[in-house]
């Protein structure tokens, strides 16, 4: 009887957890901007003359075994 009279839980204010606290709404999406859309160059785009040789892929000669 002695352990049980010892040991409860703490009842002051400053023990007590917290109320719960409601979070506040989340910020309004910003709008999106239509922004001027640039004409392409009248010179048109620079394409450089070994531009295709960066990407093309030789075809295989035989097949692996």
């Amino acid at each position: 009887m002695e352990w049980e009279d010892e040991c409860r839980t703490p009842r002051l204010v400053q023990n007590q957890i917290p109320a719960i606290f409601i979070c506040p709404p989340p910020p309004p999406r910003k709008k999106p901007v239509a922004g001027k859309r640039r004409p392409p160059p009248k010179e048109g785009y620079f394409h450089p003359p070994d531009l295709d040789s960066l990407f093309s892929v030789p075809a295989r000669k035989e097949a692996c075994v």
